[in-house]
Order: C-alpha cells, then structure tokens, then sequence
C-alpha cells in the first residue's frame, strides 16, 4: 500500500482501472508501468469500455515522482523513466476501446497527459490543473503533443510557460481537456455510471472505428514520445533541475 498499487476490475462489460501513490497519486516507473500495461490488456479484453481513475479524494495525479527523480543519475535512466509517461500516453491513444477519466482532484504535470490522452473527462469543478514542468527545469516534453492536441498551441503554451499558476477546472473545459464538470464526488460517479453503460450497449467495432478515425495522424507519436523523454532525460541531469525538485521535493 505505500508504495501505491494499479488494479483493473471488469464488470457489465465495464474495465475500471484505478491507480495510487500514498504522495498525492504521483507516478514512479514501477507504476507507470503497470498502467500501461493494464491499458493494453483491457484493449483486447471483451469489455466495451474502460474507465480509468485514481483513488482518494485529493489529487487525481501529481505527475511524476521527486524520490524517482532526484535518484536519476545517467540520461539512460532519465530517459527510461520519462519513456513510462511515453508508454502510458502511446497506450491510450492506440487502445481499442474509448477511455473515460475520471478527475476528482488537482492534475499536475503528467496527470494533465493523462487528463488530455483520454477520449472524454468527466472532472470535479475544483479539479484544477497545472504543468509544472518547466518550473523544475525539465519541460513538458513527453506529454506536450497530446495536451496540445487537445486544447490547440496557444492554451497548451500558455500552460507550459506559467509553470508556477493553477488553471481551473472551468478554463481546462473551455480548452477542450475537460468534458463535463460536476460538483459532488456522487454526481461525478452517477455520470461516470451514465456514460459508461450506455456505451457498454454500443457496437465495440464502430466505437474502435471511432477511435481509430480520432486519433489519426499520431501513428508515429511511439518514435516521437521517446525523443521527447530523451530531452527530459538529459536535462533532469541538470544542477539547476536537481535543486528545483529538491525544493519542490521539501514542501511536500
């Protein structure tokens, strides 16, 4: 339990795969790992959709995990650790089924990838986001293309060059990263409910269609993804980087 777990469970043709991280439900590579393997799987399970969210009642995702990353000590390592994010983003878009998100908290970082790599986001109203990243003096890299593919360059700039300023729930649906904002947690699990059964009831190969036609033009995002985690990997290298995750590491 403490060092957080990943769990998929399959009911009335419904795959709802949970993650946790006792620090806010961030990511270490063991975790990101088994996300998108749980992804792939369900891809060719017999369920017709699949809901992905995370446990507690705080943060959906704080991003990547500081431990991990002020333990990185050769670009090999960073950029194995940043492909995870890769991996996870690459397993989403390419998955047969449509992914529903469910946000109940603040999305930092690579959580606002995972928010912009689903195909529909049912979100709390306080559920504000952030991209940090530059903040620490690596980037968004890795998760840029699908945030920018979702909210279009000027919003996704904005988000990555005031790496210090929390955006709102209401600003990240006005941009197309949110679906539907709700104000309980038992409204946004009676539309997560909603949603999802009445998909489980559509045909699976016209939704997989649907997809498919959705994200055309990101075929070559598996080489793209590992370029872009090789930039992170060097520059998470960086003195400047290693003192800024130490700060960010200590107000935890």
């Amino acid at each position: 339990m403490e060092e957080g777990y990943v769990k998929c469970r399959r009911e009335n043709k419904i795959s709802t795969i949970e993650f946790f991280h006792p620090l806010s439900n961030s990511m270490p590579g063991v975790l990101l790992k088994e996300l998108s393997q749980n992804i792939r799987e369900e891809s060719e399970s017999d369920s017709a959709v699949i809901v992905l969210k995370s446990a507690g009642d705080k943060a959906f995702c704080a991003g990547a995990s500081f431990n991990e990353l002020i333990s990185i000590k050769s670009e090999e390592e960073g950029m194995k650790f940043f492909s995870g994010f890769a991996e996870v983003i690459n397993a989403m878009r390419s998955c047969k089924k449509f992914i529903i998100v469910r946000i109940q908290g603040k999305c930092v970082g690579g959580g606002v990838g995972i928010a912009a790599a689903a195909d529909y986001v049912i979100a709390l109203s306080n559920a504000d986001i952030k991209l940090s990243e530059l903040a620490l003096g690596i980037g968004p890299f890795v998760i840029g293309p699908v945030v920018e593919r979702k909210t279009g360059v000027a919003a996704y700039s904005e988000l990555a060059i005031d790496a210090a300023c929390w955006r709102t729930a209401q600003w990240a649906k006005e941009k197309g990263l949110f679906n539907d904002l709700c104000e309980t947690t038992e409204q946004l699990d009676d539309s997560i409910k909603k949603l999802t059964t009445t998909l489980s009831q559509y045909n699976p190969e016209a939704m997989s269609a649907m997809k498919e036609v959705f994200w055309e033009g990101t075929d070559h995002w598996n080489e793209l993804l590992q370029k872009r985690a090789a930039i992170s990997g060097r520059l998470v290298l960086s003195e400047a980087t290693r003192i800024a995750i130490e700060k960010f590491r200590n107000k935890i």
